[in-house]
């Protein structure tokens, strides 16, 4: 026995497009079917108000979303909707089809006592399926048998019955908060790593790997055939921190550096004279390799100011969402901001983005001349005009909350492209995006990849906690930069 009213089991498998029942009722019953009202509520059918003949239906477009859920409940949260197991498509057929029974007819207070389903079709994601419902039979005074069927444009999907158990008085359901399911299926930057393994392999200069993490990213990246590493530091610390990983330094050259400051050097050199395409941050600190970089003698500068950006595959957002600059410029000025910006813009042409769509960060919305990030924010956007940043959308000032929910965006009344849908968030500082990127992670369950851009060529700048994860997509962005770069060549 399944009680019922769940409103909700199965909302997140679908957009709803054509709601309400729709009747086809006999005798003067013409508003005994379950409703809404005025603040939202659902009554449902009582036993004496079901009749056979009542019908109703509703509309729905299939949402990637449900099938994440169910491939999580399977245990298969990888697989791609078209290659759920036969189960899970079952499991969530029959929610699409409890849903309606606890929504539609009868509506809230019914409990299912049995239920028969046939399945005709697989569901597929973008589905718009139509389930209709109707009183078969009254076998007893309490009960309501209800045929059922769900149907898209493709055909039938299913079919059968559900037996209810109907309230004695109607039920009425109040709207209220219900706890959320948020689904990480790190399919972002999966997305960017399958079109990396379509780029040319690239041969990456890493300064001093000298612990686990910074020596498994690049060995995984060569194993899997994705990158040609040359691994400059103490021969035996590398083969130490090798060892007691488990792994094999086959393949990969070894260049001998006694320092970190030595080994970012010489990473540092192999790519000026070409025979490295990426240089890759080992366990070495971030401004020793930096310092190596931004040498005004042997260095790897361009006209360029150098940034970074961080990619993030935050669990809750529909795409992936780029941090600029979080990590390289720690008070910038406008004309920096403006390399900041089309350093990233530039960045996203290379990952398939041909209009980008960048989001000047500030406290507030709206130009403040108290708030040096709002004044940048609204030059930035009118340099855009004026053609001296290229190839995006741009808007500003935007809060964070306007930059990335539409709802957000318009209860304040932002008319904008980029407000709600943002690909890039321009920073006031450092600070302030350091502090953004490690709140994604740390507390939004973001996976991130970071990557310096201005330079000569791509650098792989991870943290020292990274994941080999979060290594591995950094690499596979390095490798498809360099390839636009070689295609621009």
């Amino acid at each position: 026995m399944y009680p019922l009213p769940w409103p909700g089991c199965a909302a997140l498998a679908w957009r709803s497009t054509a709601g309400g029942p729709h009747a086809n009722q006999a005798g003067s019953r013409r508003n005994a079917l379950s409703s809404f009202n005025d603040d939202g509520s659902l009554v449902g059918l009582s036993r004496r108000d079901a009749a056979p003949g009542m019908s109703a239906s509703s509309e729905h477009v299939l949402q990637e979303r449900g099938f994440d859920v169910v491939a999580a409940l399977f245990g298969t949260p990888d697989a791609p909707p078209g290659k759920l197991p036969d189960a899970a498509l079952a499991m969530l057929m029959h929610g699409i089809i409890l849903d309606f029974v606890a929504r539609r007819l009868p509506g809230p207070g019914s409990e299912v006592l049995a239920q028969e389903i046939r399945f005709a079709m697989d569901p597929a994601v973008g589905d718009k399926v139509v389930v209709a419902g109707t009183i078969a039979a009254r076998p007893s005074e309490e009960t309501a048998s209800i045929a059922l069927s769900v149907d898209c444009a493709r055909g039938r999907l299913a079919e059968g019955s559900v037996l209810v158990r109907l309230p004695a008085e109607p039920v009425t359901l109040r709207p209220e908060a219900r706890p959320d399911i948020i689904l990480h299926s790190h399919r972002h930057l999966e997305r960017l790593m399958q079109s990396a393994a379509r780029a040319p392999a690239v041969t990456a200069a890493v300064a001093w790997p000298c612990d686990r993490d910074s020596l498994l990213g690049p060995l995984q990246a060569m194993r899997e055939g994705g990158l040609k590493p040359i691994l400059v530091g103490p021969r035996a610390e590398i083969e130490k921190a090798a060892a007691a990983a488990g792994v094999s330094l086959d393949g990969a050259e070894l260049l001998e550096a006694a320092t970190p400051v030595e080994a970012a050097m010489a990473a540092v050199r192999l790519c000026k004279e070409g025979r490295a395409e990426t240089l890759m941050k080992g366990s070495l600190h971030t401004d020793e390799l930096m310092g190596a970089v931004v040498s005004r003698e042997g260095g790897l500068r361009t006209v360029r100011r150098i940034s970074h950006v961080f990619a993030m595959d935050v669990p809750s957002y529909p795409k992936a969402l780029f941090v600029t600059d979080a990590a390289i410029n720690i008070a910038p000025d406008l004309m920096t901001k403006v390399d900041i910006v089309q350093n990233a813009v530039d960045m996203l042409h290379a990952l398939g983005n041909p209009q980008p769509k960048v989001a000047i960060l500030s406290a507030v919305e709206t130009v403040n001349p108290k708030i040096p990030g709002t004044l940048d924010a609204a030059l930035l956007c009118k340099m855009a005009d004026r053609g001296q940043i290229t190839g995006a959308l741009l808007d500003g000032p935007l809060a964070f909350d306007n930059a990335i929910s539409r709802a957000a965006a318009e209860i304040k009344k932002i008319v904008s492209p980029v407000a709600g849908d943002a690909d890039i968030l321009v920073v006031p500082d450092l600070e302030a995006g350091n502090m953004l990127a490690k709140q994604l992670s740390y507390l939004a369950g973001a996976d991130s990849a970071g990557i310096v851009l201005g330079a000569k060529v791509p650098i792989i700048l991870t943290s020292r906690a990274d994941s080999v994860a979060s290594r591995l997509a950094s690499i596979a962005l390095a490798r498809l930069l360099a390839a636009a770069q070689g295609k621009r060549a």
